[in-house]
């Protein structure tokens, strides 16, 4: 496991997991990620929680790519919030803004 990443999944209500990102997202993350996001398959809506971000590369950039497929596949809304201005420059860069809904807040991207 990558000791520098982190992800812990938690319900808010019935239809809801939010998804705490601490440390890197980076290729070495995909396995603490992967099974971090199989916790929510039941949620409708899955909220990544950018909060704890450090860093995040390409390849974490491919990763999210990854959580939107997996995400459409089983019909639930991906949506971040807490992404520095930083983070979120690269997402409107990849247009990934287009496909994952990003709030300021985790109260206002559980409550969409």
């Amino acid at each position: 496991m990558d000791t520098t990443t982190a992800f812990t999944t938690r319900p808010e209500g019935s239809n809801v997991t939010v998804i705490d990102v601490v440390g890197e997202i980076t290729a070495a993350s995909e396995p603490v990620l992967m099974e971090a996001f199989a916790t929510a398959a039941r949620a409708r809506a899955v909220v990544l929680n950018f909060t704890g971000l450090d860093y995040m590369n390409s390849s974490g950039i491919g990763l999210l790519v990854t959580l939107l497929i997996r995400a459409r596949r089983n019909n639930q809304a991906l949506r971040a919030c807490g992404l520095s201005d930083h983070y979120r420059q690269i997402l409107a860069l990849t247009r990934l803004d287009e496909a994952i809904a990003i709030f300021e807040t985790e109260a206002a991207a559980i409550a969409a």
